[in-house]
């Protein structure tokens, strides 16, 4: 087969019968063929982790996202990160490589791009995206640097983003823990979503998706068998 006719089916059931760990690293060989236009955008999926450990719980979660839609004395691009982050709980990537195009405004309703199919966005966390996309775009000093695209969330480098590590760095110094913060959203829409819509929203790819669902219908039974154990001793 050539590489220029290899498609993500293919990849997913390469992934799928192989066995060993290094398998995933063909990601970046995926990455520098796309590059050059020698495959489409194709993608693996991460290397499998531990299941996650630590959520937000649901009485501060709620809160938390409160304080990020309607708080003025938080920076508007902490705001908009927090509220993305604890309803949808893209990967920090994702999030720092949001554009305006990412954002669709109509007459009644807005939506955000993070995988295939829009998300609809409340109308306070719509309005803090659309002031961020209106801001004024930074302009290199430099004539001969190409201006690069607009980001959402821009960097300390004109024509970049703002790190990984310095929207998660920013995020939690702003009182908004990252990482439980993403496993709870990610965790109460796996409770909700069948894997491929859960993939499709969130841009995450099919087999992580897979692993959410599976851990939150497993988490939920276990609940359940828990009150009803409870039920049973008060009897």
């Amino acid at each position: 087969m050539a590489l220029a006719d290899l498609a993500q089916e293919h990849i997913d059931d390469w992934i799928t019968g192989a066995t060993s760990q290094r398998r995933y690293l063909v990601r970046y060989f995926l990455k520098w063929t796309a590059s050059r236009r020698l495959t489409h955008e194709l993608t693996v999926p991460s290397i499998p982790r531990q299941e996650p450990q630590n959520f937000l719980d649901e009485d501060d979660r709620w809160p938390l996202l409160q304080r990020c839609l309607i708080d003025d004395a938080l920076p508007a691009d902490v705001r908009a990160a927090g509220a993305i982050t604890l309803l949808f709980g893209p990967s920090t990537e994702r999030l720092c490589h949001l554009t305006p195009e990412h954002l669709k405004l109509g007459d009644k309703h807005a939506h955000l791009v993070l995988g295939r199919h829009p998300v609809l966005l409340p109308p306070r966390l719509a309005e803090l995206l659309r002031r961020l996309a209106e801001q004024p775009k930074q302009r290199p000093q430099l004539s001969r640097v190409r201006p690069g695209p607009r980001w959402l969330f821009p960097g300390m480098v004109p024509g970049k983003p703002i790190s990984t590590h310095g929207m998660t760095q920013k995020l939690n110094r702003h009182g908004i823990p990252v990482r439980t913060a993403r496993n709870a959203a990610l965790a109460a829409l796996a409770a909700d979503l069948p894997s491929p819509i859960l993939a499709d929203v969130t841009g995450m790819h099919r087999h992580t998706a897979l692993r959410w669902v599976a851990y939150a219908r497993r988490d939920w039974a276990e609940y359940l068998a828990a009150r009803a154990a409870d039920d049973e001793d008060r009897d």
